[in-house]
């Protein structure tokens, strides 16, 4: 079957675009997920919106608007926690979670005539994507690529120094609770296409692979936002060709691509080359006596070793070069250093 008959119902249509817009959209934001290993932090968000599942099915509305209202909620209870001194961030994501996914069982047990059926809300059903669901995920995904975009700079400098971020006079926690809310609506807009417990894997698994490929970060991000959109459409593809389940399908693309550059990934893959080893005390790896050394180059490798303080090493320079000065002095000899005239300063 060519692309054009897979893809040439309406249903396949919607479903390719909404593939292509949240592969993209986690492509993008996993980066900071992992810069941030928060990748457990994922997992468990799409657990900790099961209450708001729960009560948006008990009074008829979206299951979707359910749990994006108490995902926020449950992101900004972790924030709070998480800036307190004697509570660790991951405690606080556990407890969290564990406990908001344990009201969510507790209220679904309260109500014996509760029928909603919850199974695409747990692996996904791209296939049956509507309109308003395309929408949903472009307004969504415009938004948070706009806060990425503006916030750029200060979230990656919150992922590698948060005390420098303090330093500098901005809102760490404010920032804090804008990644996760970013985080959080990623989870629920990908909940169509792959579902809850599937998400995690699609946030993570593209910028896990682009790092096997770049070290620069916006590179890794572009990479990232590609790859998953690849991944999105070549397991949807899939699904539609031997007519399996869309979501897993995905997730299994997304983790192939993963093991694949694991394996042939030119500088951090398995099969690259790696440098030759060479022995501790080989004569290649053994440093020059320092005897043997200029006088300046003694100086600086006694300052790296650690034998000279920083401190003492402006006056280790400085008797370097009256050394230099006193042979300078001798080769010239007694009778023409008499006939020289020495500058005043020097």
């Amino acid at each position: 079957m060519s692309p054009l008959e897979t893809f040439g119902d309406g249903f396949a249509r919607r479903a390719l675009l909404e593939a292509v817009m949240v592969g993209g959209l986690c492509g993008a934001v996993c980066v900071h997920v992992l810069l941030r290993r928060l990748p457990f932090f994922t997992m468990a968000l799409g657990h900790a919106t099961f209450p708001g599942v729960v009560l948006a099915g008990l009074l008829g509305i979206s299951l979707f608007a359910g749990a994006a209202a108490f995902g926020a909620v449950v992101v900004v209870v972790v924030a709070l926690l998480g800036a307190r001194e004697r509570v660790d961030d991951t405690s606080a994501v556990g407890v969290t979670l564990s406990g908001a996914f344990a009201l969510g069982v507790l209220l679904l047990s309260a109500q014996a005539g509760f029928s909603r059926d919850l199974t695409a809300y747990l692996v996904g059903s791209i296939v049956t994507v509507q309109p308003g669901d395309l929408v949903t995920t472009a307004v969504v995904g415009a938004a948070v690529l706009a806060v990425l975009a503006a916030l750029h700079k200060e979230l990656v400098l919150g992922a590698f120094d948060r005390g420098g971020l303090a330093a500098l006079g901005y809102p760490v926690l404010a920032l804090d609770v804008v990644l996760l809310l970013v985080i959080e609506a990623t989870v629920v807009t990908s909940i169509p296409a792959v579902g809850t417990i599937l998400a995690v894997a699609l946030i993570v698994a593209p910028a896990a692979t682009a790092r096997l490929w770049t070290e620069r970060l916006r590179a890794t991000m572009a990479l990232a936002a590609t790859l998953g959109a690849i991944s999105g459409v070549v397991g949807l593809a899939i699904s539609l060709q031997w007519r399996v389940a869309a979501g897993a399908t995905i997730v299994l693309v997304a983790a192939a691509l993963f093991a694949v550059s694991l394996v042939v990934a030119p500088r951090h893959g398995l099969l690259a080359r790696r440098p030759a080893y060479v022995a501790p005390g080989s004569a290649s790896t053994r440093p020059r006596p320092a005897a043997r050394l200029p006088y300046e180059e003694r100086a600086v490798s006694k300052a790296h070793s650690g034998r000279l303080a920083p401190a003492a090493m402006a006056w280790a320079l400085c008797q370097c070069r009256l050394a230099k000065i006193c042979s300078l002095m001798a080769s010239i000899g007694p009778t023409a250093l008499m006939r020289t005239r020495m500058p005043r300063r020097w």
